[in-house]
């Protein structure tokens, strides 16, 4: 019978149905795990919290899933971890990049990125003005996102005041609406590159031809669109629509590996040492090139899923690095536990 009391890797989230290719990469690894839910139960601050190296895969999409108060809860906890002196990957610094686009365009730009041009507005009164400071197209997109939300299209400013307006407008979570260039990738796709113990593993190349916004590896959530194609994030397509899906769709892959981008590529070592001064020790790395030469990244996922098509087929595996990096983290600190 296991101990309950023994040291494991704690994974701490609210959506379950992204772990499993996690937890089978860790049982693979032979390293011990539980999951501890962001979704309710209590804490005592007073009381030391169980043995182990904590994961934090908050999402900032938890509110699409009626887990309006995962963000709250998720803060109040890893400052407890961390009061104690406990080891927390992605903690509660890297709990604030998640959950905000705003701040991770300021970190970004502040340590030297090439960045889309955003205006970042608080409530309604000045979306109108402040739009006209952008040439069109331009897109609007939520604050706090995931799953594309409030991400649309703009290619005349009567069309965008319509919106602001009438009954579509998608009002954010936590009241903040960004205004942001539309950028044309040289081809239609974007590249996500992932890191782990901030360290490049692989880099994904995402088609983004089918003109959707919703960017998810996960298998979990590859939601099909009417082309039969699962959505993705760049500010390339048209319009967004919300994708129906049905039980039996099939989809085409939209993901693969880009073996032209490794660890020596400039904007690859850039992102290593932003991640690290950041804190951020897991995370998918979003960016677009463009005809001009521009490499601008406009997404940090410090709750990164890989894509399974991705996965089955990559030399490196990045749920296997995962597994290795927190067996390592757990064993540093507890020698009777293997890594």
């Amino acid at each position: 019978m296991s101990d309950p009391t023994a040291p494991v890797v704690h994974i701490l989230h609210e959506n379950a149905e992204w772990i499993p290719p996690l937890a089978a990469a860790l049982d693979a690894a032979g390293v011990p795990f539980a999951e501890w839910p962001l979704t309710t139960g209590s804490i005592d601050i007073s009381a030391e919290p169980p043995q182990g190296v904590f994961w934090s895969r908050l999402s900032a999409s938890s509110h699409t899933r009626d887990h309006e108060h995962a963000k709250e809860y998720s803060r109040a906890v890893l400052r407890w971890l961390e009061s104690w002196g406990r080891r927390v990957v992605n903690g509660s610094r890297v709990v604030e990049l998640e959950v905000s686009k705003a701040a991770q365009y300021a970190a970004l730009r502040a340590a030297g990125f090439d960045v889309p041009h955003t205006i970042v507005v608080f409530g309604t009164d000045d979306l109108k003005r402040r739009a006209r400071e952008l040439p069109t197209p331009f897109i609007t997109k939520h604050n706090q996102g995931g799953k594309g939300l409030g991400v649309r299209r703009f290619d005349d400013l009567a069309e965008f005041d319509r919106y602001v307006d009438g009954p579509e407008f998608e009002h954010p979570v936590d009241g903040i609406t960004l205004l942001q260039e539309y950028i044309t990738t040289a081809s239609p796709f974007i590249t996500r590159a992932e890191f782990v113990g901030r360290r490049f593993v692989y880099a994904v190349r995402v088609d983004t031809s089918a003109g959707s916004f919703e960017l998810c590896p996960a298998e979990a959530c590859a939601v099909p669109d009417q082309s039969g194609f699962a959505p993705a994030a760049c500010n390339v397509p048209a319009t967004a629509t919300t994708a129906t899906t049905t039980a039996t769709a099939t989809a085409t892959s939209l993901f693969s590996e880009r073996h032209d981008i490794d660890a020596a590529h400039p904007l690859i070592a850039k992102l290593e040492a932003f991640l690290a001064e950041q804190g951020v020790e897991i995370a998918g790395v979003e960016f677009f090139e463009t005809a001009g030469g521009r490499l601008l990244p406009y997404d940090i996922n410090t709750n990164t899923n890989y894509s399974p098509d991705v996965e089955a087929v990559s030399a490196r595996s990045a749920a296997a690095a995962v597994a290795r990096f927190l067996g390592a983290e757990l064993a540093e600190r507890y020698e009777a536990v293997s890594a």
